[in-house]
């Protein structure tokens, strides 16, 4: 077999293969070259196995420049490589190579996986990061799938009728400040305990009732979703936060609705908030109602009132009596251009025109009003005792126990006052029999309520003050309702 060489390796190609060969000293294999009939140049490391059989293992093609192939020296410096590990005892190269093949592999496999395991550990991290929720960011998601209000199929509605703004307010008062950026699965029983505790330091302990009831609602809602381990609050018993609510009795008397009208004039109260006094006090509606109240739903001359969503899922229609509409008469000489240039759409408007005023405003009016000097708040009215009463404290809702109280007195029958009052009735069976509402029957209560209110209240005089602006009730008129006024009618600008 000839010396390899370059010129050897270009060669012109015979009829059979044509070997070249450079053994390496004592016994380390030889580099061979291959020419073959079809003009291939190919390298090749010979040696003999362990078994005393002649291989071959392949290194490559020959090329004199290396383009694309292995020159000639490359190729002694591979198989001068590969003498190496053959004298160093490794007699099967193949085995050896297919090894170190497969190990190659499944070192890429191995680091692959890794990969694979490392993308799958973020992505479970980045979607632990997005369930890691703030308590702020959890009342968020709460408030979206719980909290808004939703009609089923059957007519009944789910959610909270406000959406759950009520109890956002609530929160932004007393939690967010102090847990509203920590994570959720990060808030312990003890910082829930410590917003209770303070408000019953403030002797509210209604209201860290309440707070109990919406902040175990939220938190159970994230631990079914697994946002939190668990519910801090499970376990606890409200009698351990604010104990057993007390039920309200306070009725106005006689003699404290007299001394009430001769009072608002002096409250300093703006029109629509004493007119709302009379209001709900002639038509026995829950205040969040009336703070709700549209001018589409108001048919003055029908003399009706409807209310299509109320707290107990019932739509409810109030007859109303001419002390009642009075106060919609009053209500309506105060109505006000919006910022499109239409009529204001609520009765009782917010500063912006565009929603119907905060619930809580109005009873904040009254307790405002009902305070000693000494405890008067910043920025809030001067006349803090004028709605004082001798009986005591009294809330816009005991004005609607005040309305049931005297439609008892004046005989009405307790099942007629209840559809006065929309109340559901206590009996599934009677709930799902009986449809009629008694409209006639709630009609004369109605009336009988405002004839009443307006016997004991017509000779009352105010008392002496200041002259207020005070809105003058418009004569009734059948042919203007709540949905037509005349829009160049001179509308006054003062805020409710």
């Amino acid at each position: 077999m000839a010396t390899i060489t370059d010129k050897g390796m270009q060669a012109h190609p015979t009829a059979t293969d044509k070997w070249l060969s450079r053994s390496f000293h004592r016994g380390g294999g030889a580099l061979v070259g291959r020419i073959t009939p079809a003009g291939e140049r190919l390298f090749y490391f010979r040696y003999t196995d362990a078994e005393g059989k002649r291989k071959q293992y392949p290194l490559g093609p020959y090329h004199p420049k290396g383009d694309g192939g292995l020159t000639l020296a490359q190729a002694v410096d591979r198989a001068s490589g590969l003498s190496g590990l053959y004298r160093s005892g490794i007699k099967e190269l193949h085995e050896h190579f297919k090894q170190l093949e497969l190990g190659r592999k499944r070192d890429a496999e191995a680091a692959l996986h890794a990969e694979e395991e490392a993308a799958r550990e973020a992505a479970d991290a980045a979607a632990a990061a997005a369930r890691r929720l703030t308590v702020r960011g959890l009342f968020e998601q709460w408030q979206r799938a719980e909290l808004r209000p939703l009609v089923l199929a059957d007519g009944t509605r789910t959610g909270r009728k406000d959406g759950g703004e009520w109890v956002r307010q609530s929160f932004e008062r007393r939690v967010f400040p102090k847990l509203g950026d920590l994570f959720a699965e990060d808030v312990k029983k003890a910082d829930l305990m410590s917003i209770f505790d303070a408000a019953k330091t403030e002797g509210r302990r209604r209201t860290a009732n309440v707070l109990f009831a919406d902040l175990s609602q939220m938190f159970r809602f994230a631990a079914e979703r697994e946002i939190v381990p668990r519910n801090p609050l499970e376990g606890v018993k409200r009698r351990t936060i604010g104990g057993k609510d007390t039920e309200r009795e306070r009725v106005l008397s006689e003699a404290e609705l007299q001394a009430l009208r001769r009072a608002v004039p002096s409250a300093r109260m703006a029109p629509r908030s004493a007119a709302a006094i009379w209001l709900i006090l002639s038509t026995a509606v829950r205040v969040g109602e009336a703070m709700g109240a549209a001018w589409e739903d108001i048919d003055l001359v029908a003399r009706t009132w409807h209310l299509p969503e109320t707290k107990n899922q019932r739509d409810h229609t109030v007859h109303l009596s001419d002390f009642a509409l009075e106060q919609f008469e009053i209500l309506q000489s105060l109505r006000e251009i919006g910022p499109e240039g239409t009529l204001v759409p609520w009765v009782f408007p917010a500063t912006n025109l565009e929603t119907h005023v905060c619930v809580k405003s109005f009873g904040k009016q009254l307790a405002d009003r009902q305070r000693s000097p000494d405890q008067r708040m910043n920025n809030r009215t001067k006349a803090t005792s004028s709605l004082a009463l001798v009986g005591g404290k009294w809330t816009a809702h005991d004005l609607r126990r005040t309305a049931a109280t005297l439609m008892a007195k004046l005989g009405i029958s307790t099942d007629v006052i209840d559809e006065c009052l929309n109340h559901k009735l206590q009996s599934k069976v009677a709930r799902v029999y009986i449809k009629d509402r008694r409209e006639i029957e709630q009609a004369h209560a109605f009336d009988a309520l405002g004839r009443y209110l307006t016997s004991l209240l017509a000779d009352v005089k105010a008392a002496q003050v200041e002259p207020q602006p005070q809105p003058v009730a418009r004569p009734f008129r059948k042919q203007v309702t709540a949905s037509a006024v005349d829009a160049d009618r001179r509308l006054t600008s003062e805020s409710w």
